[in-house]
């Protein structure tokens, strides 16, 4: 019953249900981040796992569920919480300082503890008590533990009317709509000029990656954002060169071009944000990427890849591939696009028209020309090894039998960046070096795995064993 009295005190499982979250006994397989995907399609699921600072956070997942018809759906734990979902409640991580967030109805973590109001009435003054400075008292009231179970968050004590005379001063509107700047969410409203990371926005842009909400999705409730006249600017294949290769206008010189467009919007634009474009902008933009004093063309050549790997999680999808020299080669590619035949472009178009240039270079007798050619053409040298996908700089994907192992460069982004950026790094062309391992996941594989028992991702296969397993 409602709100009936247990030994004199109302607790919070009176007024909601709580639930725990989705445990799939193979993370790395099954859960990506939003951004490793180009479209969250049918296959995957928007996946909230625990937020790591109050408010709109943790909203960065994406589940492999196929609708209910994959592996994962065989998976007892994996449908854990499968109850919430549709639901609108509030959540909050059950380890650490218990960070606490919104929940809009997806898949969700097992480090995620979700509260669904039994009432829609009961939705704001639940959030005010998740919100307030009291809440973690009352946790610790009931489960001292360093990771909380999710059952105690329904033993906290919950004065109703109490809740609801804070709601209603908090909240006099109602909750606040899903919506966030922060470009790590996939609630991100895509407002380059009100971002939490414009440069890494406008990078992103200009390469054609879209959130979730650009791409014409509904998500959690809030609306498809409309085209924001940065379209414009978005290179057609992906590969955007820092130096200027075949014609093409230099990286910053288009990054500038397209972060100008964003502080100064056409009339009726969506982008608005109200900030006038400036030099004094730029100079403040790059300020706060500890680049003060230097310029665009710098950040991107030795700034940008590093922070992109951090902003996001060490899975990023806009890779710097260069040549070593800080004055060589170098170009940002959309990790969406870079199939097998753009690849190639990059390798014998792009880099090719840069080692011409070079030669050309040697022959007026440059100064570092010799060195410039000598660096571009090893970079082409180990592009055509990753194109090739001999080991080392093969994919190897320990879900997947033999025969169904990439040969070359053909990756599958339902893999994830862990498994695709491998070639590149085993070849020593990023920029930056993410903070990815290939060692033995937790857990062990299915019996009859050809890979043993062992989730060991730290193996190579030749392309005579692919070959051979194909034929058969």
């Amino acid at each position: 019953m409602i709100g009936q009295d247990l030994g004199g005190k109302k607790r919070l499982r009176d007024y909601a249900d709580v639930f725990q979250g989705v445990s799939t006994t193979d993370m790395p397989r099954f859960v990506q981040f939003s951004w490793e995907q180009s479209l969250v399609g049918p296959a995957w699921e928007f996946f909230q796992m625990a937020p790591t600072a109050d408010g709109i956070d943790g909203f960065r997942g994406i589940l492999h569920w196929d609708q209910g018809r994959g592996e994962l759906a065989q998976i007892g734990t994996a449908r854990k919480g499968i109850q919430a979902q549709g639901r609108i409640g509030v959540a909050a991580a059950v380890t650490r300082d218990l960070h606490v967030t919104q929940f809009y109805g997806h898949r969700f973590d097992g480090t995620l503890a979700v509260v669904v109001p039994k009432r829609t009435e009961f939705l704001a003054p639940i959030a005010a008590c998740f919100f307030s400075d009291n809440f973690r008292q009352l946790v610790r009231e009931v489960d001292q533990a360093l990771s909380v179970t999710e059952s105690s968050f329904g033993k906290i004590r919950f004065d109703l009317a109490h809740w609801q005379r804070v709601a209603a001063e908090k909240y006099p509107n109602g909750l606040p709509e899903p919506d966030s700047n922060d470009p790590t969410q996939w609630l991100f409203n895509g407002r380059l000029a009100d971002s939490t990371a414009p440069l890494q926005v406008g990078v992103a842009r200009m390469l054609g990656y879209r959130w979730p909400r650009q791409t014409g999705q509904t998500v959690s409730g809030a609306p498809p954002v409309p085209e924001d006249g940065l379209e414009q600017f978005v290179d057609e294949d992906g590969i955007v060169c820092i130096p200027s290769v075949r014609g093409e206008a230099p990286a910053a010189e288009r990054l500038r071009a397209l972060l100008a467009a964003a502080y100064l919007p056409a009339e009726g634009s969506a982008q608005a944000g109200g900030k006038a474009w400036s030099p004094g902008k730029l100079d403040e933009l790059l300020s706060a990427v500890d680049y003060a004093g230097s310029n665009l063309e710098d950040w991107l050549r030795n700034g940008f890849f590093e922070q992109h790997c951090k902003l996001f999680h060490h899975r990023p999808f806009i890779w710097q591939i260069w040549d070593g020299r800080k004055d060589g080669f170098s170009a940002l590619v959309n990790y969406h696009k870079l199939d097998h035949k753009l690849l190639e472009k990059l390798t014998y178009t792009y880099l090719g028209d840069w080692i011409k240039k070079q030669q050309e270079a040697v022959a007026r007798e440059e100064s570092g020309a010799d060195d410039r050619l000598l660096k571009a053409q090893q970079l082409q040298d180990k592009l055509k090894l990753i194109l090739e996908g001999e080991a080392p700089y093969d994919i190897f994907v320990r879900w997947k039998p033999l025969e169904q192992q990439p040969i070359g460069w053909h990756p599958d982004l339902n893999d994830g960046v862990r498994l695709n950026i491998r070639p590149f790094m085993e070849a020593d062309v990023l920029r930056k070096r993410p903070n990815i391992k290939w060692g033995v996941d937790r857990g062990k594989n299915p019996p009859g795995s050809p890979w043993g028992e062992k989730r060991d991702n730290d193996r190579h296969l030749t392309l005579a064993e692919k070959r051979e397993a194909r034929g058969k």
